[in-house]
């Protein structure tokens, strides 16, 4: 599928961090998801071995989960392991990875954040610049905001707040299990994003998407 670039890779991280506050403007993460026209989404995610990366990339049908393509790609860690700098670790080997899919995802979802991030931009949204197609975030652990306490059952869902500002959701997947950290990453808004993570979660903690990019990521 055809990238955007944005910007070189080779950068240092107080570099990055102030590439990140430039692009933050960019990001549009208060336009909702057409539900009704996603048939296919994607799930990604990156393993790190031995300083080795390995993106996947899986696209599924939407109802049904069945695999449509895998795309993967392999190289050197090129970025050391910075909290809020995600995407220029993995952002390198998802570019290569994206750009052997054939298939045309209508929304993407991300093993990691989206707005949900000090600066506003983790690698849902950075990497959704490159896309230009809806992008979510899924964190398993909250990178930054507070609040109030979820329900047990599964759809729960309450809003996550940081210095006034709601910036993403924390979403019970499965009754009894711990929650998900959903924000939209780019061409997407809270209320849709929070639906589609629910409409691709019918039986696990994980969104079926991300599942299957985990399990082909870690792979190697």
């Amino acid at each position: 599928m055809q990238l955007h670039p944005r910007h070189a890779w080779d950068l240092t991280p107080s570099e990055a961090v102030a590439l990140q506050k430039r692009l933050r403007g960019a990001v549009v993460a208060d336009r909702a998801i057409d539900l009704s026209g996603v048939r296919l989404v994607a799930g990604v995610d990156v393993s790190v071995k031995r300083e080795r990366s390995r993106a996947a990339v899986v696209v599924v049908t939407l109802p049904g989960f069945l695999v449509v393509e895998i795309a993967t790609a392999e190289r050197p860690t090129p970025f050391p392991y910075v909290p809020g700098l995600l995407s220029f670790r993995e952002g390198p080997v998802l570019e290569e990875a994206f750009g052997r899919l054939k298939a045309e995802p209508d929304a993407f979802l991300f093993d990691g954040m989206g707005t949900a991030h000090p600066r506003r931009i983790g690698i849902a949204s950075h990497m959704g610049l490159w896309l230009e197609r809806p992008t979510v975030g899924v964190g398993k652990t909250r990178l930054v905001g507070t609040h109030a306490p979820l329900p047990e059952e599964k759809g729960a869902h309450v809003p996550l707040i940081d210095r006034g500002e709601t910036i993403g959701a924390v979403v019970r997947t499965r009754t009894g299990t711990l929650p998900l950290f959903v924000s939209p990453g780019h061409l997407a808004d809270i209320p849709s994003a929070v639906a589609l993570v629910l409409a691709c979660t019918p039986k696990y903690r994980l969104p079926e998407p991300i599942r299957l990019a985990h399990k082909a990521a870690g792979d190697f």
